[in-house]
């Protein structure tokens, strides 16, 4: 993997989605598209995510439906900080290709935690049972969803808008890792606005590595295992659980100029290079980066909408444009900016 894999996630989201046709993320997808590989999320990684849900954990019942049980990280790790978290239970879904060649059929797991006393999982206290293809869409597994508290899992990226809006229709809490692109999505960037999604603990600029599969040929490096691990700056983790630093406010240390935040040709609202950067003292509407979405505090900021490439936040509610272009970003002086989150401070 070359450096312009490595990039932050700032410049990640300034080239869109012409940055997928370059980095692993991009076999990852057609890998989930196909089917035929599996990609599998560090156990460091999780847990340097999860440890800040503990409370929020307690007395639930955990569905990974997206995982192959005896590989998974997730149920690695639930099953070993089963009596750590107080769970009441943990469901994992395996998911295979229904054809007579599959050299291990579909099946469910299940985990209620330590029956000999030395709380550790023994192979004898998992629950399995065969069912029908372990897709997230199928019924069984939905019917499992519907027993669960909070779904947490790695799913496949090219379906993330249909598998949050599962997690959005059956009203469930979630924690997942998904493309930082989908931070762009229409329908992910909607619940930003209400307030029903927001990203997790895990720093943009870290990405994530995942374990890939031997035969793969873009790759980071080599594990001490001998697995391949590929890395993909372009991850993070979606949530809609209580996350601390989106009740934090930003400190706005900036006062307004004229001549630094210049105004857009096709919007009535200033450029914000940075977030760091937005004026205190400023009443009217901001154009800030994506990547703000990081730091959004509801109670701090109101998102009116988002001006991008994609064409779809042409007509921002509220917000007067010139001309009905199908690139929607901001212009100055008559050049293409970034995609931009417009919004206001509340008073």
């Amino acid at each position: 993997m070359t450096e312009k894999h490595l990039m932050s996630a700032e410049e990640d989201l300034k080239v869109e989605n012409n940055f997928m046709k370059n980095t692993p993320s991009r076999h990852l997808h057609k890998a989930g598209r196909s089917r035929k590989d599996e990609f599998y999320t560090q156990l460091v990684d999780i847990e340097n995510e999860l440890k800040h849900y503990k409370d929020q954990f307690r007395g639930k019942v955990i569905f990974c439906n997206c995982d192959d049980p005896r590989e998974s990280n997730f149920v690695k790790y639930f099953s070993n900080n089963f009596e750590y978290l107080r769970l009441k239970k943990l469901i994992a879904t395996h998911y295979k290709e229904a054809n007579l060649f599959a050299h291990e059929p579909p099946y469910k797991l299940e985990y209620t935690g330590d029956k000999y006393g030395n709380r550790m999982p023994d192979p004898s206290e998992f629950m399995t049972k065969m069912i029908d293809t372990g897709d997230f869409r199928s019924q069984e597994c939905i019917a499992l969803l519907k027993e669960a508290d909070i779904v947490v899992t790695n799913p496949p990226f090219s379906l993330f808008r249909e598998y949050v809006a599962q997690l959005v229709e059956y009203n469930k809490k979630f924690l997942i890792i998904g493309n930082t692109n989908a931070l762009t999505y229409k329908e992910t960037f909607k619940l930003f606005q209400k307030d029903q999604i927001r990203t997790g603990y895990t720093n943009f600029n870290v990405g994530m590595f995942f374990i890939v599969p031997d035969d793969w040929e873009l790759f980071h490096h080599i594990d001490e295992n001998g697995k391949k691990i590929a890395r993909v700056a372009s991850s993070c983790w979606f949530t809609n659980l209580e996350v601390e630093k989106h009740k934090e406010k930003l400190t706005l240390y900036k006062k307004y100029d004229p001549k630094e935040y210049p105004k857009y040709d096709n919007y009535d609202a200033i450029n914000v290079d940075k977030y760091t950067d937005i004026p205190h003292d400023y009443d009217g509407v901001m154009g800030v980066p994506v990547t703000f979405l990081d730091k959004y505090n509801p109670k701090q900021f109101k998102i009116l909408g988002m001006s991008a490439s994609a064409g779809y936040s042409a007509d921002v509610v509220g917000i007067p444009k010139i001309g009905r272009l199908k690139d929607a970003r901001p212009l100055i002086n008559g050049k293409n900016t970034y995609a931009r989150v417009l919004i206001k401070i509340r008073k």
